[in-house]
């Protein structure tokens, strides 16, 4: 009897420390450790005392591109503190980069750079984080903050079809039809993965076609000028 009571109790013991390890969701389980943010690489990865970590959810600007540098800026108010990692349905991208939620103080730190409008929500596979995620990316939209922030242009360009479901995949069959209502635009069109177009957009229809860029499971439209936003659009 004593050593079942003693099998019980360190039964219990392990069961309570894992319990207080791993949060855990439906078939999710969210895996959290401490780790040193030791260097800021850009807005979306981070350096750490564990690796290099790719942030889940969002996606920042690349170098060069508007908001770039706010977004990096704006992580570097962690470097040199400790943060804490939660770790998803993956472990791991094709880069061998950590995939993680980023959190401090109690906060999601990929939910405040979407809010600042440093970054668009990204995500493939959905999880607890997955609506809190969108609605900082929408508050940010509505009140057009950084990435947000509308052109003077906005009402200029008319998206008239997107046909992003291709016959045989990448074979040029993905197609954009853009209607311009302005004179000549020079314009950035990219998707919520950051494949990024240089566009010179006439008056009139304007046409162009794609390989292996548009989600066909969801992605969005991002059109934006030097001023800022011109037209997003965005399918489930």
């Amino acid at each position: 009897m004593k050593t079942l009571n003693i099998l019980i109790f360190l039964l219990l013991f392990n069961t309570f420390i894992l319990l207080g390890y791993l949060a855990t969701t439906g078939n999710v389980t969210y895996e959290r450790i401490t780790a040193n943010l030791t260097r800021v690489i850009d807005g979306d990865t981070i350096d750490t005392d564990l690796g290099k970590v790719r942030m889940l959810g969002i996606n920042t600007p690349e170098k060069k591109q508007p908001y770039y540098q706010e977004a990096k800026d704006f992580l570097r108010q962690y470097e040199g503190k400790k943060v804490e990692l939660e770790r998803t349905i993956e472990d791991k991208d094709k880069y061998g980069r950590l995939l993680r939620y980023v959190l401090y103080g109690g906060k999601l730190v990929n939910e405040e750079i979407l809010r600042q409008g440093f970054a668009n929500f990204y995500s493939y596979n959905e999880d607890k984080y997955t609506s809190r995620l969108k609605k900082a990316e929408e508050d940010a939209r509505e009140n057009e903050r950084g990435l947000w922030k509308k052109s003077s242009k906005a009402g200029c360009i008319e998206l008239v079809n997107l046909q992003y479901v291709e016959q045989e995949r990448c074979h040029n069959q993905e197609k954009i039809i853009l209607e311009n209502k302005c004179e000549k635009l020079e314009l950035i069109l990219k998707d919520d993965a950051n494949h990024i177009y240089n566009i010179d957009v006439q008056k009139g229809r304007f046409e162009m076609n794609f390989s292996c860029v548009w989600n066909d499971e969801g992605d969005s439209v991002m059109i934006r000028d030097e001023e800022g936003m011109i037209l997003f659009y965005r399918y489930p």
